[in-house]
């Protein structure tokens, strides 16, 4: 009996962490809505999801968990309001968006397409307010929207966690402090704003392609979200290249998802994918995202070059036949626009695929090793990662065996970690 109950208690625990880890941005995002207050409303969610650990075991899971979290967390708001004697003035505020809901329903009023209709999108536009620095509006959107951990966070942006939960909070209080509503921005500021929100969308996908730990390589859910809200934002801004850009990227990149993982779980790497299991739909859409771009004639944005690396790898039917120059290209454009360590590593590994004069893996290897010295790069595991498999190429297999050693150590996710051991025991 003890091991029954034991069992009902792990299983009802991993329904909390898998209806939090998919629902949360969508309940945060409700809740801001009905709180008016974005600190509050993550408040309240947390304390729910405490309940949920707490009584779902007991309990039973209920048939639809986020709302039971979203009700909850609206229970604990209103007597946070009771108890500060506010209860009156938030009933009036509610009670006004009430009749203004039901003075704009039915067919009389029209659509309004600088209106923002997704809560989640809304949350995104209000942690990427302008009172907050750069680096304060992505931890927030990761952590609230995205759903990662700090210390996830911490480790894509090379910081130590402490640093990360410092910008959160602060966040949190410069918004509370400037009162910023929770509303769709007016379009001049809307514009000013759009940059902050692509980057978090694509931070919020890239989560998702390759996730920074846990026991899973890829974190789907992350990267649909990214691509819903990129769809949205492309409607609402359809004369924006860059949103047609990085809708472009999100769904070339995504297309290979039901190729990149087997059976187990496992990862497969590009080499050995079947491309055949590729989404052809999702190509297409990236295609068209991609040729509306470049429609503009502004030349390609940071984004949409990315996605024509997507592409081009979408057009071979193998990893020989595909075109590297165009690739290289690609990366060249890159790093002129917006030049970083990671698109030098990533120029790299297409130098090492190209044939030719001043091509191949010894030639990478001269361009990895000179970024040995870059701090974004000296703790993760990309650099040795990549180093290692130009030095299996090269036959310096001991070499090799050391580098995705180190890899490997470095490295949070553990799917990435034990192919990475595999290669260290290997030599190649």
């Amino acid at each position: 009996m003890a091991r029954d109950d034991s069992s009902q208690t792990d299983s009802a625990r991993r329904a909390v962490v898998a209806v939090w880890r998919i629902e949360s941005a969508r309940i945060v995002a409700t809740l801001t809505r009905f709180t008016r207050d974005f600190a509050l409303a993550e408040d309240v969610a947390q304390d729910a999801l405490a309940d949920a650990l707490a009584q779902w075991p007991a309990q039973g899971v209920p048939r639809n968990g986020a709302a039971w979290l979203t009700a909850v967390a609206k229970r604990k708001a209103i007597d946070g309001w009771r108890r500060q004697e506010r209860f009156a003035e938030r009933l009036e505020a509610m009670g006004q968006d009430l009749e203004r809901e039901q003075a704009t329903a039915g067919d009389a009023v029209p659509w309004d397409p600088d209106e923002v209709d997704d809560d989640v999108l809304r949350l995104v536009f209000t942690a990427c307010h302008p009172v907050l620095s750069p680096q304060a509006r992505v931890a927030l959107t990761l952590r609230v929207v995205g759903g990662l951990e700090s210390a996830e966070i911490a480790r894509l942006f090379f910081v130590p966690v402490a640093t990360i939960q410092q910008r959160i909070v602060r966040a949190k209080q410069a918004l509370a402090d400037a009162r910023v509503p929770f509303e769709t921005p007016p379009r001049a500021e809307r514009e000013q704003r759009i940059g902050a929100v692509l980057a978090v969308l694509y931070l919020i996908f890239t989560e998702g392609h390759a996730a920074t730990a846990g026991d899973d390589w890829m974190r789907p859910e992350l990267s649909r979200e990214a691509i819903r809200l990129a769809r949205i934002l492309a409607a609402l801004q359809p004369d924006e290249p860059e949103v047609h850009g990085l809708l472009a990227l999100l769904e070339l990149t995504a297309a290979r998802f039901p190729a990149r993982v087997d059976e187990r779980g496992e990862p497969v790497l590009l080499a050995d994918q079947d491309r055949r299991r590729w989404d052809r739909g999702a190509i297409r859409r990236g295609r068209a995202a991609l040729r509306r771009a470049e429609g503009f004639g502004r030349g390609l944005g940071p984004y949409a070059l990315q996605a024509v690396i997507a592409e081009t790898h979408a057009d071979a039917p193998d990893l020989a036949s595909t075109d590297w120059e165009r690739i290289i290209a690609a990366y060249d454009g890159l790093a002129q626009i917006a030049p970083s360590p990671i698109v030098a590593l990533n120029r790299a590994v297409a130098v090492s695929m190209a044939a030719g004069e001043g091509r191949g893996p010894a030639a990478a290897l001269a361009i990895v090793d000179a970024l040995a010295g870059e701090r974004s790069l000296a703790v993760g595991h990309l650099l040795p990662s990549v180093r290692g498999e130009l030095l299996a190429r090269l036959g310096r297999d001991a070499e090799a065996s050391a580098a995705f050693a180190l890899a490997a150590a470095r490295t949070g996710n553990a799917r990435e970690r034990a192919v990475l051991l595999a290669r260290a025991a290997a030599g190649r």
